[in-house]
């Protein structure tokens, strides 16, 4: 008798899309207004980065197994590496990212966010079932957010992603009233919210001081920023007012979460913090919180009880830099040695199969 292989299912990759492919899905009456959103938007960028912007490279021009693949961008060809390293589904995070630019459009803009995501539709359908496209968002009018957001899903959507910060838009944070209506949607459509990590403008000057090839002194930096996102969710009591509500933080790594919690938790035990909560913040995390991980052997040998095995989620990081392709099913066995077979087969596709309602 054959053992079927293990099932893995990476809760975050990466596709790419070029423009002419979003602007493919919009009537051509807007494509000029697009372009000017475009533009302020690389302008942002430039000044944001500063003169070590030098110092970046860009994926295509980087040396290592995954760089320069047809998969990044074709289908049919992410289809057949994840064949060759062994996984079976993948939740990808389109590079572009939408919430940074339809906003500064002002009247083509809904037609802009639906093509959007029309073109990210386009890529899944190669495979439904196996791609698993988050769709973006955009929260600056919560009445289109809604529709987008009920549109996609009868369309057959599975993930949805929203901005990590919403202060970076000059929008209120997520506890405020206006997202009630989101909330509501979301939670009654079953669907999780991801948030991505990415710059926040908050160290738009510790990019612009940063003299390391990469940027390497604020990539660290931007994954801890994500304990910003925890409190706004969990210690306003957004968590607790939407029980249903599920969310997926992605690529902010495992081995600080468990300070964190206790952190939190200390506050209001021992420290007489009242954040007006029913249960301890850890409840709220642990109740409806997910993260995800590339490779931290130590983090989930060690803590991953600390965080909660059923909130960890395995992922490839395809096609980036520290992605473990096409030696996925050997890294994993290296890193999940000595770990239970029931806590292994929950972070390697249990806890996705849950989460994305697959």
């Amino acid at each position: 008798m054959t053992t079927a292989p293990e099932r893995l299912i990476s809760a975050d990759s990466h596709v790419r899309l070029t423009q002419p492919q979003i602007k493919a899905h919009m009537p051509a009456a807007i494509h000029d207004e697009y372009d000017q959103a475009l533009g302020t938007l690389a302008a942002n960028m430039r000044r944001s980065m500063g003169a070590g912007q030098a110092n970046t490279q860009s994926l295509e021009n980087r040396s290592y197994p995954s760089a320069n693949r047809p998969g990044y961008a074709d289908p049919h060809a992410r289809l057949a590496d994840m064949d060759t390293d062994g996984v079976d589904v993948e939740v990808l995070y389109c590079e572009v990212s939408g919430f940074r630019y339809l906003y500064l459009m002002q009247d083509g803009w809904r037609a802009a966010s639906r093509a959007f995501n029309d073109a990210l539709a386009e890529f899944a359908a190669a495979d439904p079932r196996r791609l698993v496209l988050s769709y973006q968002i955009p929260i600056h009018d919560i009445d289109h957010a809604v529709a987008e957001v009920r549109r996609v899903a009868a369309a057959g959507a599975k993930s949805l992603q929203l901005p990590v910060n919403p202060s970076e838009l000059g929008l209120p944070d997520y506890y405020d009233d206006r997202y009630v209506p989101l909330w509501t949607a979301i939670s009654d459509l079953g669907l999780p919210v991801c948030l991505h990590i990415g710059l926040n403008t908050v160290l738009d000057d510790l990019a612009r001081r940063d003299p390391t090839r990469g940027k390497g002194i604020m990539v660290p930096v931007t994954a801890l920023m994500t304990a910003e996102a925890f409190g706004m969710f969990v210690c306003t009591g957004v968590l607790e007012r939407f029980p249903d509500l599920k969310l997926v933080f992605v690529e902010p790594g495992l081995g600080w979460v468990p300070w964190w919690l206790n952190t939190v938790d200390d506050q209001v035990t021992r420290q007489d913090y009242d954040f007006g909560l029913k249960e301890l913040p850890s409840h709220y995390f642990r109740r409806q919180i997910h993260v995800t991980f590339i490779e931290e052997p130590h983090a989930l040998g060690k803590l991953r009880h600390d965080i909660g095995v059923e909130n960890i989620l395995w992922s490839t990081d395809y096609p980036h830099p520290v992605s473990s392709w096409p030696r996925s099913r050997e890294l994993v066995d290296e890193q999940f040695a000595g770990i239970p077979a029931d806590e292994r087969t929950l972070i390697l596709s249990g806890n996705a199969l849950r989460v994305w309602n697959l």
